[in-house]
């Protein structure tokens, strides 16, 4: 028996008998009007085959990430079934994302335009958002995450070390295959067994925006360059 507890954007959960979470991936990513964009915070296009090739490359790197001893909530996954079963975390607050960026895209580029260059390389600039879609999830600071309650100043020294880590890992893998990692973005929680802070959700072409010779790389794109032979 499985009992839905969540739907979410991308992916629905449920609880299992055993107490372990089971993630059902769907084919839809965010974005607006029909463009895909990772940053988005609504639905905004339905690709076929999506979810389960978010689903290969999130148990590629998940699997890579374990053999590196990073902590995460990964079980196993089903690819033909599109799910991943995981242990249960949870998040800070109502929600974070933890976004790791090389270049300047995206939000970062709206905000800092005035002294940003589109492209212009970051040395892995790490940033903390807090997930608000009515308040299009803005950014927030080490001291208001203390003082909100939401992660004590400790805990953000592991996320954004955790976050380096990841990144790069994804960033190496790409780099193997010809492809540059620009930004990328992570959800992390608190085992709810041991309180130890992990890497949940995903890690797929919905979650970063990678480049090839200056072209950007759309998600099911990226999990056939990343896992053909």
């Amino acid at each position: 028996m499985m009992n839905l507890i969540y739907t979410g954007k991308t992916k629905d959960v449920y609880e299992l008998n055993d107490g372990n979470y089971l993630l059902k991936f769907k084919d839809d990513v965010t974005g607006e009007n029909g463009v895909f964009d990772p940053g988005a915070n609504t639905v905004g296009l339905t690709i076929e085959g999506a979810g389960r090739a978010g689903l290969k490359l999130t148990k590629m790197f998940f699997e890579k990430l374990k053999e590196d001893d990073i902590p995460t909530h990964y079980v196993d996954a089903n690819i033909e079934e599109a799910t991943m079963t995981v242990i249960p975390a949870a998040v800070f607050g109502k929600g974070l994302e933890v976004i790791c960026r090389y270049r300047a895209v995206g939000s970062f580029l709206r905000r800092y335009g005035m002294y940003a260059e589109e492209g212009q390389p970051l040395d892995a600039f790490v940033e903390i958002t807090i997930k608000d879609d009515e308040r299009q999830d803005p950014p927030i600071t080490e001291d208001a995450l203390s003082m909100l309650g939401i992660l004590t100043k400790d805990e953000y020294s592991v996320v954004v070390d955790l976050t380096k880590k990841v990144a790069g890992v994804v960033k190496e893998a790409l780099c193997t295959k010809g492809i540059e990692l620009y930004d990328i973005k992570f959800e992390f929680g608190r085992n709810n067994k041991t309180g130890e802070i992990i890497l949940i959700d995903e890690i797929s072409g919905g979650n970063m925006r990678a480049f090839k010779e200056g072209k950007y790389i759309e998600p099911l794109l990226l999990e056939k360059l990343m896992l053909e032979e």
